[in-house]
């Protein structure tokens, strides 16, 4: 039976905070949600680096960090895509679906590598941990426009932000398929 280490500790208050996280965008707390965001990718980085320095890492670990990554970003994506008044810079919906997407599609070769016993290589590739700090660099900008509500840099910046991010989740999602498949071929 695994120990809770300090960083699967860490990684629980990630999963935990999704819901304050959820209800603060919802009920137009934006400073509160992005302070929330940004405490949440603060112990994404450090259970990652407690982990790797104590040696702390487990098969526990290996499995909850992925999937609290996943459960607050796709709150975020679905939560500042739905039309709210208070939202006055949601993200599209295309680039929300689009990553949303991305996510279920690695999942679900996980799984099926899992069922089909294939040993593919489940550790993130360096595009895809680039990818995860984009999404989670753009959910923040995207929080931080929100909260201060209309500015000048917004109308320029920010579309900018989510093309290069959507581009990442399409560059790195199209990676992570051929790299699971030319494994699966090899296995």
């Amino acid at each position: 039976m695994t120990s809770l280490t300090l960083p699967n500790a860490l990684t629980l208050l990630r999963i935990l905070a999704v819901p304050f996280f959820a209800i603060a965008v919802w009920y137009n707390h934006l400073w509160e949600a992005l302070a929330i965001f940004v405490a949440a990718g603060l112990t994404d980085l450090l259970d990652g680096w407690i982990a790797r320095r104590f040696n702390q890492s487990s098969d526990l670990g290996a499995i909850l960090d992925p999937a609290a990554d996943k459960l607050l970003m796709t709150t975020a994506f679905i939560l500042m895509a739905l039309p709210k008044d208070h939202l006055k810079m949601p993200i599209p919906t295309w680039v929300a679906i689009l990553s949303i997407s991305r996510d279920v599609v690695i999942s679900f070769l996980a799984l099926l590598s899992l069922v089909q016993h294939i040993g593919l290589n489940r550790r993130p590739s360096l595009l895809g941990k680039f990818t995860t700090g984009a999404q989670l660099v753009s959910l923040g900008v995207g929080l931080l426009a929100n909260a201060q509500g209309p500015q000048a840099w917004q109308r320029y910046a920010l579309p900018w932000v989510y093309y290069v991010m959507a581009a990442l989740v399409l560059a790195s999602g199209i990676h992570y398929y051929f790299r699971g498949t030319a494994e699966g071929a090899a296995a």
